[in-house]
């Protein structure tokens, strides 16, 4: 089995929310911002994620995650492949232009993964997502290969689901499968 490379994190939180009407990123549960909680769990597990948003929510959720990086995808509208270079080109960039890396990418509309299947994902050495009743969910854990697979694609547009094949790795998680598009998506949800 080939070593573990060093792990880092991305939270995607530069979606327009257009369905919900507001940002998905800011939106509280129990009285905590999404992004927040997220933040939270990652670091529960000794993550330090950088948060990619668009320009006009950077200072609110700078604001939320004072202690976090805060990347603005300058053209958040060309969709979250686009989103996931922008983070990636920074942590490049962090590392003095290293590679390689494994990278756990969070998208802030699907929270319903617990730490226990962040700790599940970490430890893996191949690309992957935790699955539950035989569906792939969030969080993704990709390879220095799929790294560079998304770095050289020209399409920012192009879906990630189109670029890697990740392992599904079974966990217990019974909200795996939450995506925050609606407001009625949300009940029952808790930090």
């Amino acid at each position: 089995m080939r070593k573990a490379h060093q792990l880092h994190c991305l939270i995607l939180a530069a979606g327009a929310s257009q369905r919900l009407g507001r940002p998905k990123a800011l939106i509280e549960v129990d009285g905590v911002p999404v992004v927040r909680m997220l933040v939270n769990r990652l670091q529960d597990i000794g993550l330090n994620p950088v948060i990619v948003t668009r320009q006009e929510l950077m200072l609110d959720i700078a604001q939320t995650c004072q202690e976090s990086t805060i990347v603005v995808n300058p053209i958040a509208d060309l969709g979250r492949t686009g989103t996931i270079r922008c983070g990636i080109l920074h942590l490049i960039s962090q590392r003095g232009g290293e590679l390689p890396f494994r990278l756990l990418i969070v998208p802030v509309d699907r929270p319903g993964f617990s730490i226990e299947t962040v700790r599940i994902l970490s430890e893996q050495n191949q690309c992957c997502t935790p699955s539950k009743d035989g569906r792939g969910g969030h969080p993704i854990l990709l390879m220095p290969e799929d790294i560079e697979r998304i770095l050289a694609e020209p399409d920012s547009d192009r879906p990630l689901r189109d670029l890697v094949d990740p392992v599904h790795v079974p966990v217990d998680d019974p909200l795996l499968h939450l995506n925050i598009d609606r407001e009625e998506d949300l009940i029952g949800f808790e930090s």
